[in-house]
């Protein structure tokens, strides 16, 4: 299963894609989408193209992106959940679906910790994908949210699996 983690954001919206055999992970690439264009809207449709070329080239099965958190800024917490949309447009346009969490959620999964730094989420992705350099810490952050994925996805099939066998 390839997996493409997005984390929104309206300058820079890291993306990170990996593929999920088993338990075993494999880094395929990363990378940054930044935002051109002087106001608002050309500001997501430059996101948009650039997410979904993407995943015209990277051609991911599922998708997962970082929840949005609420900040004291409500303008700044507005353009993010702005930018999240097109992080959660472009693979359902697609026909991917897309799985949501929380950051805490993700850092616990990749971390241990759901309270982790950026630095310590950076070092444990490194860990977990031998070979992958993530170019941002945007990119590094993506790559968290689809390990994430995949770790839930894993478990979910488990137990699907172990309810089926009680049958």
């Amino acid at each position: 299963m390839r997996i493409i983690g997005i984390d929104p954001g309206l300058r820079n919206m890291g993306w990170g894609v990996i593929e999920s055999r088993g338990s075993r992970l494999s880094h395929i690439a990363n990378g940054t989408c930044h935002s051109e264009g002087k106001d608002l809207a050309a500001r997501l449709l430059s996101l948009h193209r650039q997410l979904t070329d993407v995943l015209d080239r990277w051609q991911p099965d599922q998708a997962a992106v970082e929840q949005t958190f609420v900040n004291r800024d409500a303008v700044a917490t507005l353009k993010l959940g702005q930018a999240r949309g097109i992080a959660l447009l472009v693979p359902a346009q697609a026909g991917l679906s897309v799985a949501e969490y929380a950051p805490n959620a993700v850092k616990k999964t990749v971390v241990g910790v759901g309270h982790a730094e950026k630095g310590q989420v950076a070092h444990m992705v490194k860990m977990q994908l031998p070979g992958a350099n993530p170019s941002s810490p945007d990119a590094a952050d993506a790559l968290a949210i689809a390990i994430c994925h995949a770790f839930h996805a894993q478990t979910a099939g488990r137990l699907a699996a172990a309810v089926e066998a009680g049958r």
